[in-house]
């Protein structure tokens, strides 16, 4: 690792922070609309894989030890453990699934996507078994109440990924800071 990588990855993790407290509030759940999967899906895209996915684990451990970096705001194993902390985990495996898609076809966006909606799905798991657990209700309820409201907004963070990504990905491999 040099220089250059620390410091992108610093980077790309004070990216996570500053989307990831921007948040928009549901009134038929407990958890917001998250700006932080938009971080996350921009750090993986920009550094791949193993990077990007040291960018969310750093992000993490911030909010995990109280600095208010999650929604709204917040911080603290509270928060970790509360109705959003399976998505939270969940971004561990959308940067690893993501990443590895990206990293594996660097020249093909189709199956960036296919990588990005992927771990988005595999987020939205850990996020609604966790919820359903929390809520005491069934998988399907918590589906509804986790995931499929929060499907449109998080197709437009996906499109806005591989647009603006993509921009900053071919300007970054030009200034030869990333491979």
């Amino acid at each position: 690792m040099n220089t250059k990588k620390i410091a992108l990855i610093g980077l790309m993790t004070a990216v996570i922070c500053v989307l990831g407290p921007i948040s928009f509030p549901l009134p038929i759940s407990p958890v917001p609309i998250s700006l932080g999967v938009l971080g996350v899906l921009l750090a993986t895209y920009l550094l791949g894989m193993k990077w990007g996915t040291i960018s969310c684990l750093a992000y993490l451990l911030i909010g995990l030890v109280g600095l208010p970096v999650f929604t709204g705001f917040s911080g603290g194993v509270g928060k970790v453990l509360g109705p959003t902390g399976g998505y939270l985990l969940g971004y561990i495996f959308l940067s690893l699934i993501a990443g590895f898609f990206i990293s594996k076809w660097p020249a093909k966006w189709l199956m960036h996507l296919a990588g990005m909606v992927l771990g988005t799905a595999v987020m939205y798991l850990f996020g609604t078994l966790w919820l359903g657990y929390l809520m005491k209700c069934s998988f399907l309820e918590a589906l509804w109440m986790g995931v499929i409201p929060y499907i449109p907004a998080d197709l437009i963070k996906l499109a806005v990924t591989l647009g603006l990504g993509g921009l900053i990905r071919k300007r970054l491999k030009k200034a030869g800071l990333i491979g």
